[in-house]
């Protein structure tokens, strides 16, 4: 039953991305019947191959629970943040007197999952001025190390709320 409902949800996702990247003008009926058989082929193709690094348990739990809802929703949210740490960035190397304070900082985490984990970190890490360097899971409180450009903290639990931010509330919807 896995394999099968992980094609499924590798397949479904696969399509819905084969047609946003078709979609002219958020114009749905410019799609024609080549367009949609040939996307078919390709979610088939796509999901053979990814359906069994898509889901260790139900592949379906992306349509499960608002999931899908929820990253719609955290994909704004994301790249609000994006631009915020892009300015600060911007704004600390284009100034005349490089002010940085470099290091690296612990953030702790209520995050289980491996997927919620990889999220978080990648989320970090492609906001920046931060780097995940690693991942130390201890049971019930997970650590991540962080190179800060500008650790303006050493102390954890300041550190885990600046860094974090609201990643961690919208990885914990999706993954928890």
């Amino acid at each position: 039953m896995k394999k099968w409902t992980s094609f499924v949800g590798a397949f479904i996702l696969s399509y819905l991305f084969w047609i946003l990247f078709l979609m002219q003008d958020f114009n749905i009926l410019k799609l024609g019947s080549q367009e949609l058989i040939v996307g078919v082929i390709v979610s088939i193709i796509v999901a053979y191959f990814s359906s069994s690094f898509f889901a260790k348990k139900d592949g379906l739990w992306l349509f499960k629970k608002f999931r899908f809802i929820n990253l719609i929703i955290f994909i704004p949210v994301y790249i609000w943040e994006l631009i915020k740490a892009n300015f600060s960035v911007a704004i600390k190397a284009l100034s005349p007197n490089l002010n940085i304070n470099p290091g690296i900082v612990k953030i702790t985490t209520e995050l289980q999952s491996d997927y919620g984990l990889a999220m978080l970190s990648n989320c970090i890490t492609l906001t920046p001025g931060t780097i995940t360097m690693d991942i130390y899971e201890d049971g019930s409180e997970n650590a991540i190390y962080i190179h800060w450009i500008d650790a303006t903290t050493e102390d954890t639990k300041e550190a885990s709320e600046i860094i974090k931010g609201r990643f961690e509330y919208f990885v914990r919807r999706l993954f928890n």
